[in-house]
């Protein structure tokens, strides 16, 4: 597993729109059981939940624990922290940071689209 300081080396999303509790653990390197942990912290994070209560993590929602381990495995937040953070009560404002994760991976995105379309 990777060491917290190095979340930049995380696997790249796949164009998917929905990702299992499997796949979301290896792509955010996270334990399935803590990702479950998460959805009770964390009000924002509501994966869809199908056949047998599995739930299906969409690409926000994968960006969103990319962000919550940042907080909690980086820069050393507490639970109560990051949900601070996470809702914008703290006075350091998330939202910008999780604008600018979600900026990346969109950018990301539309320079495969269009790699994809110039073949």
């Amino acid at each position: 597993m990777l060491e917290p300081s190095h979340n930049s080396e995380l696997p790249e999303i796949p164009a998917k729109r929905y990702f299992t509790i499997g796949e979301v653990s290896e792509l955010c390197e996270v334990k399935p059981h803590v990702l479950r942990y998460w959805e009770q912290e964390f009000t924002q994070l509501k994966p869809v939940k199908r056949r047998g209560n599995r739930r299906y993590y969409q690409r926000q929602d994968v960006i969103l624990i990319r962000q919550i381990r940042t907080l909690l495995y980086e820069q050393g937040f507490t639970i109560g922290g990051a949900r601070q953070r996470m809702a914008g009560n703290d006075p350091v404002e998330a939202q910008p940071v999780m604008n600018q994760q979600m900026i990346k991976e969109l950018i990301e995105e539309i320079e495969e689209a269009l790699t994809h379309l110039a073949s």
